[in-house]
């Protein structure tokens, strides 16, 4: 690299707030499983340590030699609903727990996994792990949930997201006391990858092999500060700065990702380029969104923007790197991004709107804090229009609603971190116990059958 390069480098990292945002070691719990519930989460917590204990210090050392910070380091392990359905349990929280003293005893920040796969159906299995949530985020500090409910090709399960609106409020009463923080830990999935490395929705997907580790990068910062370099030019000029600058940030994610894997001594997965922002100033993606000329997020022009920049960086990641995977897009989480807090302290932005801008963006409505009186049914219905958004268009959409317990419209919620705070802001009125009461499955689309020769279709119409 030249001198002008590496000084570019060194400034992304100092003045913008670049950073590797996770490493994620993802571990195939398969050989683990056992009828006997203490022995398999003996299994599990030994092979968590076992291939672990390094993961921290090695990401530390390989961040000092490179001069990068890298936030988080995390463990991603297959649904445990996988796993625990060989027992006779009827609660899975002892699961949970074998997974928060591993996460504990190699010292990463999150551990994510507690997790069942119900778009076809549920199984015993799942449905134990789903009414198991409650109780294990309430009684353990790095565990992560998530329930993927409906696939493009499988449809949404109406079931399954009935329930889950029942499991979030329960989540919420649990741990009230931390306003309720436990949903923070907790999202409802429809189209999950395998390979996310991300938390609350990370888990080590089957198809992955025995032991992975992925990398998170992140830079909203950096994208910003390019573009105001490029003030009043046009859109065009603007998508190819996007590229450039994802290009950047994903050779440098993809050279720390292979160097901490090599370090531990386990495959690199893939590099996820996500602009995942925090409450920092300077790492905001409404930022970005204005920087390209929005008023503010939420205002008119607010979905576009936001599909600009989701699809440039992704084109960007691609060039630079063939690891590329997971989410890999734009992240618009309220509570953790200090300009879409301003918005909706504002009253500039809300469900409606956020819930457009998702079409666009990489995952859905994320880290959301609303009233604590919301019902269940009405949870319920808002996970229902997330997941057919994302079965619809193909794409990756999720749901980490907060009901706040004992705390209204205005007031804010504190989770602390990079969770971050935020308003809490209303949802509608409306009744909605008739339509999450009916159960079943919303079928998936015509769209969905890419292997099937259209043709016979109108074959057999005719």
């Amino acid at each position: 690299m030249d001198k002008k390069r590496i000084l570019e480098t060194v400034r992304m990292l100092d003045e913008e707030n670049l950073d590797i945002r996770t490493v994620t070691l993802g571990i195939s719990l398969l050989d683990c499983i056992d009828r006997d519930a203490d022995k398999a989460c003996e299994k599990i917590y030994n092979k968590i340590v076992k291939y672990g204990k390094n993961l921290v210090e090695s990401a530390n050392e390989i961040g000092k030699k490179y001069g990068v910070e890298i936030v988080n380091k995390r463990v991603s392990v297959t649904p445990i609903a996988l796993i625990a359905g060989a027992t006779d349990e009827k609660d899975y929280t002892k699961f949970a727990r074998a997974l928060d003293k591993a996460a504990k005893e190699i010292g990463v920040d999150f551990i994510g996994g507690f997790s069942a796969l119900v778009h076809g159906n549920m199984t015993p299995a799942d449905e134990i792990l789903i009414n198991s949530i409650p109780r294990a985020l309430a009684e353990t500090e790095k565990v992560c949930s998530s329930v993927n409910v409906g696939t493009t090709k499988k449809g949404l399960n109406m079931d399954a997201v009935k329930l889950m609106g029942e499991v979030i409020l329960e989540t919420a009463k649990n741990t009230k006391e931390e306003d309720s923080i436990g949903c923070a830990k907790l999202v409802v999935f429809a189209n999950a990858v395998e390979d996310n490395p991300f938390m609350a929705g990370a888990f080590h997907g089957v198809g992955m092999g025995d032991i992975v580790l992925h990398v998170g990068v992140s830079g909203p910062g950096v994208v910003k500060y390019a573009l105001e370099k490029v003030r009043e030019e046009s859109f065009d000029v603007v998508s190819e700065t996007i590229k450039k600058t994802a290009f950047k940030i994903t050779r440098l994610g993809e050279l720390i990702g292979k160097e901490v894997a090599n370090k531990i001594g386990v495959p690199f997965g893939t590099i996820d380029l996500s602009l995942a922002p925090t409450p920092a100033i300077g790492d905001s993606v409404a930022r970005i969104l204005e920087e390209i000329g929005v008023e503010f997020a939420g205002g008119h022009g607010t979905t576009a923007a936001l599909a600009m920049l989701n699809d440039a960086v992704k084109k960007g990641g691609i060039m630079a790197s063939d690891h590329v995977g997971g989410l890999s897009g734009a992240f618009i989480p309220v509570s953790e991004d200090e300009g879409m807090i301003e918005a909706a302290k504002n009253g500039h932005i809300g469900l409606d709107k956020l819930e457009a801008m998702t079409c666009v963006c990489s995952v859905g409505l994320d880290m959301i804090a609303i009233p604590g009186d919301t019902k269940a049914t009405t949870l319920s219905a808002i996970i229902s229009d997330e997941a057919m958004i994302g079965i619809i268009n193909q794409k990756t959409t999720a749901v980490r609603l907060i009901p706040v317990i004992g705390k209204g419209v205005g007031e804010e919620a504190t989770f602390g971190g990079l969770l971050g705070s935020a308003p809490i802001i209303p949802v509608h009125k409306g009744n909605c116990d008739n339509f999450a009461n009916r159960g079943g499955f919303i079928p998936a689309p015509i769209h969905s059958f890419k292997n099937w020769d259209i043709s016979k279709f109108y074959e057999i119409w005719n």
